[in-house]
């Protein structure tokens, strides 16, 4: 299903197909959102993001005079993209959090701060992680208690703990969140800041998943010397940035779908391989069924997608939009990756690395990170309040 993709479009995406089929990097795929494994990788994923930005796939909403495409770019173009990158299985670019600390500098940051770190965004050398999630935040980002107090000399120093620290082993920078006026209501008094990630005080300790790799982190701060360049935009104005720089990340939406659906269909192939009762799976009516199920749901998904990103253009999304699209996909997600291991058998308790284990633990993979995505941008507990009550209008 096309949803409206118009023939120009269609070119553009043969085209972005063509560049990642010749300069895709050599990393093995992995389900979800992921960290480099070593530091071979990390140099891989590094060029792979300066090569993404060069050719324009990535970063086109920038200002011209920062690198953007200017009139060239379009939100269905940065659709495209992600659609593609998700589609061949290859790693997005290894920003962390990148993109939003760019958006951040761009519409707020003073003219220093835009020489000193977009250039090395775009070229893939500097990656930056997102500072805001803390440990007794939970989902409400603004009870948020890391400290920044101003110095006599117009500096912070920082004291908090940060968790869910995606990339933060391999950052140079962070894009902090921090309390400045403990007396202001709690929207009011956050200020955002870039961290250098090497300052005495900062201690990063990555978290082994169940995954068994490490792609989130725990990062301290510990009485963390900033100079007042560290401030980005006017002091207390963080939720405001925050929420603006959030504002941008609206094209991954569109990868989810996407994502599933190849999923789905290396379930059907992966049902023609195992057996039933002696016959291939895929013969059985009851996989059947299920495999159509599964796929329906993905194209509904598809459908709603693309529905959002139409009344985004337009400005006239609605607030529950985002959140009845990501509630859609977490929870689809778990379905197809629990099936996939259902579809395995007795080899579905294995692991990457057993001797028998199929397609090369990847169902286990996807159903370990599966969860991930129920808790990641917004839990689903909280996506289902935000419908009930933003947009069923529901009491609390």
């Amino acid at each position: 299903m096309d949803y409206g993709m118009t023939a120009e479009l269609e070119e553009f995406r043969a085209e972005v197909r063509a560049f990642v089929a010749a300069n895709a990097p050599d990393v093995p795929p992995k389900a979800g959102v992921r960290s480099a494994e070593n530091l071979e990788e990390l140099a891989l994923l590094k060029a792979w993001t300066g090569k993404l930005f060069a050719a324009g796939y990535i970063g086109g909403s920038w200002p011209a005079r920062f690198g953007g495409r200017g009139e060239a770019h379009s939100a269905e173009r940065d659709v495209v993209v992600g659609e593609e990158l998700a589609r061949a299985r290859t790693p997005a670019a290894v920003q962390g959090a990148a993109n939003l600390v760019a958006h951040a500098l761009i519409d707020y940051g003073t003219e220093d701060q835009q020489v000193r770190y977009l250039p090395g965004i775009r070229s893939g050398e500097l990656i930056f992680c997102q500072l805001f999630s803390e440990p007794s935040s939970g989902s409400d980002l603004a009870s948020l208690r890391t400290r920044a107090t101003r110095t006599e000399d117009g500096g912070f120093r920082v004291t908090g703990q940060k968790v869910w620290t995606t990339n933060g082993q391999w950052s140079d920078y962070g894009y902090l969140l921090a309390r400045t006026d403990p007396d202001a209501p709690k929207h009011r008094g956050i200020s955002a800041f870039v961290v250098d990630m090497t300052l005495p005080g900062v201690d990063v300790r990555p978290l082994r998943e169940m995954t068994g790799t490490s792609d989130f982190n725990e990062v301290f701060l510990d009485d963390v010397a900033l100079g007042s360049d560290a401030l980005i935009g006017e002091l207390n104005q963080g939720w405001s940035i925050a929420n603006s720089s959030l504002g941008h990340e609206r094209s991954g939406v569109a990868t989810s779908a996407v994502r599933l659906r190849r999923n789905v269909a290396a379930l059907v192939e992966l049902a023609g391989r195992v057996t039933r009762n002696g016959r291939p799976a895929i013969e059985d009516g009851a996989v059947q069924e299920r495999l159509g199920e599964l796929s329906a749901s993905v194209e509904a998904l598809s459908a709603l997608v693309y529905a959002n990103i139409s009344r985004w253009s337009r400005k006239s999304e609605r607030v529950h939009d985002g959140p009845m699209a990501k509630l859609f996909f977490s929870e689809l997600g778990v379905d197809i990756a629990r099936y996939g291991l259902e579809l395995c058998g007795e080899a579905g308790i294995l692991v990457e690395g057993d001797t028998g284990v199929v397609d090369r633990g990847r169902w286990q993979d996807e159903f370990l990170y599966a969860r991930a995505y129920t808790i990641a941008g917004g839990s689903s507990e909280i996506m289902r309040n935000i419908i009930a009550e933003r947009g069923l209008h529901l009491p609390r």
